[in-house]
């Protein structure tokens, strides 16, 4: 691999007619992408005819437009162009704000999202807080059409299944337009305050990984939706300091231990307009996800406890009232949620993911909740980009079921396909290949997908596959020519080392590394750990590493350093021992693996063990203080960002599952609190957290200042007005940030 590159880059470099440049932070956030042409969310449309993608505009890659591909055709065209549209977007809503900051787009404009009409003749795609349609069979010119037009935003719209309706959130109610008529239908009456209807709660945005409140029935006559009060949850008063003045915020946020949302769910009839309420129990209890049986008779409800221990599968009425118990998932530690729910209607069965062996696999029950069979078996897993769906497709019709998996190893990630009734027998066979990291599309016929790969030596590029993998096109194959943006860079890029250490029981640690540009042998340098180090999160895959999310290591690499990460003991996609090892305590396992890693690091030759650095943010930022507290002067320096300083103040379903309450582990809390160590902490420290900060609440840092003070340890901080967890995805704050990040590692180091 690192052969392959000295081939790419020599010759990009050759045809180059610019001298070569820095990397420098503004040309981060500048125009066009570093990547090359970066496509999101790539979806086929119904028919299969089409494949739609966002893409970032090259004089701002922030803002994205809407694409399709013609797939006969072998034809990009624009569809919806957003500063055509909207020049001017404008503030987002408080409610979109915080949807987006649930979903980690706060900082994208333009089209950020859009979904496909059922008859794959039209898309609807919000923008700057109304809907607009793009009518395919119209002429591009006059082809969008505004759906609507108030003061107020119009979120988490969705086509109806049969296309006859489109609905949306609209001051926490629900509402539909009739798409024949564009006649408008409230649905829901009284949200409002602390009253919301078809609207996911905090805690299922931010922790459970379900976005919605609403799921329309197959047949279009009914639809199931969440009333959620928060009159239980605690107000807090946050102070949202900004650069021309202070505002008081009262957010109701449920903190471990305490009150959640009250949500309950109803159906309710189009035809008569009354709400039929389902009954779950009256524990305390989570409202996972709610699915529709293709028949529209039942729905299919995951209930799971308050202590995230027993996952419920129920199926529900249409017309409301009390389920059947199908089958439950039970662990003395706690149930991961997923996506990855299927119906195999001819079959009667459901397709369902499971980690009962260890290892996150695919199982077959019948509609009656009996255990038909494993599909797929092993020691890897089943595994999906950012925790969604790892089956990219159905045939239902041949029986093959395809997914990513990381069968070869956990750095790589590619496409499979099995047999549905193959059991544990047969071994799935790879479609893909490359030593790299591969995210899936599928069409609905499970006839084709579109394939985008990266490697260390590649950046991202998107094709278009036959079913047994053949490529048919290239979508976008991003060349690193002349031309590519990354082109003036190239011969001061940092191709990653990958290898593994043991940790103290012998389980082998993945870990990446970066020599610094301009590397001579013989020398020795400063490094710096990035590092993360919370659960459910993996920090080193075999991609490309420079531009978007993945900029960090390459931009300290380019700065002089020599950077180093590893995915400690409580990263995901290595099964459930190795994800379990931090349960009921945090900054145990976690510290005593990255101190392995740095005790490594300093015996390698090009290493100066006295000037070694730490950087973190949000866990990763807990990690960088736990490190500096419980082995002073290992690190030299450490920058914690946006730093959870006290899980007590952190919310209910995250904490919990791995921490149990404070009154049932206060042990395990004091262990795990970073005030602590915090007296013991003698390295240089800079902290940096956005002062709106509505995930990791400022107060974390406002508490770890008093302990500072108290043990005399002189720290810097950097308090961004009006940001909020994200603060460095924002081109304002994040060149700010990162020449900030820089500049103290080279006075420090």
């Amino acid at each position: 691999m690192m052969r392959s590159l000295v081939v790419v880059l020599t010759a990009a470099l050759c045809a180059a007619d610019a001298g070569a440049r820095d990397l420098t932070v503004e040309r981060l956030y500048d125009a066009p992408d570093l990547r090359g042409p970066a496509l999101r969310l790539t979806r086929f449309s119904p028919d299969g005819k089409l494949v739609s993608y966002l893409r970032a505009r090259d004089d701002a890659p922030m803002v994205s437009d809407l694409w399709a591909y013609d797939v006969a055709r072998g034809e990009h065209r624009l569809l919806v162009d957003a500063r055509s549209l909207v020049p001017e977007e404008g503030a987002l809503s408080a409610e979109e704000e915080a949807r987006r900051e649930r979903q980690r787009t706060a900082a994208l404009r333009g089209v950020v999202e859009y979904e496909w009409a059922p008859d794959s003749r039209a898309l609807l795609a919000p923008l700057a807080g109304d809907l607009y349609v793009y009518d395919l069979a119209r002429p591009a010119a006059d082809a969008v059409r505004r759906l609507t037009d108030t003061a107020a935003y119009e979120t988490d719209a969705k086509y109806s299944p049969r296309g006859r309706y489109v609905s949306f959130v609209r001051d926490q109610d629900l509402y539909a337009i009739e798409v024949a008529t564009g006649a408008e239908r409230r649905l829901t009456a009284g949200g409002g305050g602390t009253i919301s209807h078809g609207v996911a709660e905090f805690i299922a945005q931010e922790e459970m990984g379900r976005t919605t409140g609403y799921w329309w029935s197959p047949d279009d006559r009914r639809l199931a939706y969440l009333r959620v009060d928060e009159s239980p949850v605690a107000e807090l008063e946050r102070f949202e300091i900004a650069a021309d003045g202070i505002a008081v915020v009262r957010q109701r946020y449920p903190a471990t231990g305490e009150a959640n949302a009250r949500v309950t769910l109803a159906v309710l009839s189009l035809d008569s307009g009354g709400a039929a309420p389902v009954d779950l129990g009256s524990e305390d209890q989570y409202l996972a996800r709610v699915d529709w049986f293709p028949e529209g008779d039942r729905l299919l409800v995951q209930r799971q406890s308050r202590d995230q221990k027993r996952l419920d599968l129920i199926a529900v009425p249409a017309s409301g009232g009390a389920g059947q118990l199908l089958f439950t998932e039970s662990s003395p530690t706690w149930v991961e949620l997923h996506d990855d729910l299927y119906f195999l209607r001819a079959r009667r069965e459901i397709l369902w993911a499971s980690e009962r062996s260890g290892h996150r696999h695919l199982y077959r029950y019948g509609y009656d909740g009996a255990l038909k069979g494993a599909v797929t078996a092993g020691d890897w897993d089943i595994v999906a980009e950012d925790n969604g769906r790892a089956v990219a497709g159905i045939d239902r019709r041949r029986g093959k079921v395809y997914f990513t998996a990381n069968r070869k190893t956990p750095i790589e990630r590619q496409l499979f396909v099995a047999d549905l009734d193959s059991g544990d027998a047969r071994e799935p066979v790879a479609l893909t290949s490359g030593d790299g990291w591969s995210e899936v599309t599928m069409s609905p016929d499970a006839r084709r997908f579109v394939r985008t790969y990266s490697d260390p030596s590649q950046p991202p590029q998107v094709s278009l596959h036959d079913a047994g993998g053949r490529r048919l096109a290239w979508l976008v194959e991003n060349r690193l020519d002349a031309d590519h943006p990354y082109a003036p860079y190239l011969d001061r890029h940092v191709p990653p080392v990958f290898g593994t250490i043991p940790a103290a029981d012998g389980t082998p640690l993945h870990y990446q590394l970066f020599k610094p540009a301009g590397f001579e042998p013989g020398r020795r340098y400063p490094a710096v750990l990035i590092v993360y180090g919370g659960p459910g999160v993996q920090s080193v895959k075999r991609r490309w590493s420079a531009g978007g999310s993945r900029q960090t290591a390459q931009l300290l690499a380019q700065h002089g350093y020599v950077v180093f990460q590893l995915d400690n003991r409580g990263a995901t996609g290595r099964g459930r021992v190795f994800a379990e090892a931090l349960y009921r305590r945090f900054g145990g396992v976690e510290v005593e693996d990255q101190l392995r890693g740095v005790a490594w690091l300093k015996s390698q030759p090009f290493v100066d063990p006295a000037r070694i650095g730490v950087f973190g943010w949000s866990y990763g930022g807990y990690m960088t203080l736990m490190l500096l507290g419980q082995s002073p002067g290992t690190f030299k320096a450490g920058v914690a960002g946006a730093p959870v300083t006290d899980f007590r103040l952190y919310d209910t379903h995250y904490t919990e599952r791995y921490l149990d309450t404070p009154a049932q582990n206060p042990e395990g809390y004091r262990l795990s609190n970073v005030l602590t160590y915090a007296g013991a902490i003698r390295d240089r420290l800079l902290i940096i957290h956005g002062m709106a900060d509505d995930n990791v609440l400022f107060t974390n840092t406002t508490l770890l200042i008093p302990a500072l003070v108290a043990s005399g340890q002189p720290f810097e901080l950097v308090p961004y007005p009006g940001s909020k967890h994200a603060a460095l995805n924002f081109r304002d704050t994040g060149i700010h940030g990162w020449k900030t990040i820089l500049d103290f590692f080279d006075r420090s180091l």
